[in-house]
């Protein structure tokens, strides 16, 4: 042990083995926080415009399954009660010619849509948002 701490010593002292001082790692890894705090904060917008864009993606993509629903279905249309197996599944007797939607989009902190009887395809965005019938992307604009 002791012979191999003089032989590291009498390489150091000769120049042989180089390193950083601790202020120099120091200064490294505090301009690295400060780049990441920049980065983060720089992105801190983007989740809300990308749950913005998400939920009006969901929306047109519903509101079509619900009109090829109703165009290919005139005479069984959608209830509260069965919109989720109607548009998401196939009939056993091939009737229908699901599924319209593979699933049903759920983004539960920032939007949920429901199906209601008569009033068609609604969205409710909790935090202040509105609730109420989806009426094309400026539904979403009050997403965050």
């Amino acid at each position: 042990m002791i012979s191999t701490y003089q032989r590291l010593k009498r390489q150091r002292d000769a120049g042989e083995i180089n390193g950083f001082t601790l202020i120099e790692l120091l200064i490294v890894i505090v301009v690295l926080g400060i780049l990441a705090a920049v980065v983060i904060f720089a992105l801190g917008g983007i989740t809300g415009k990308s749950a913005v864009a998400a939920c009006q993606a969901d929306g047109a993509t519903v509101s079509t399954a619900i009109a090829a629903y109703n165009a290919q279905n005139p005479q069984t249309p959608l209830t509260t009660a069965n919109y989720l197996a109607d548009l998401t599944t196939k009939d056993a007797d091939n009737q229908n010619q699901g599924p319209y939607v593979q699933s049903w989009p759920s983004n539960s902190p920032h939007y949920q849509f429901s199906y209601v009887t008569g009033t068609g395809l609604e969205i409710a965005i909790p935090f202040g948002g509105s609730a109420g019938a989806y009426t094309g992307p400026s539904s979403c604009a009050t997403v965050s």
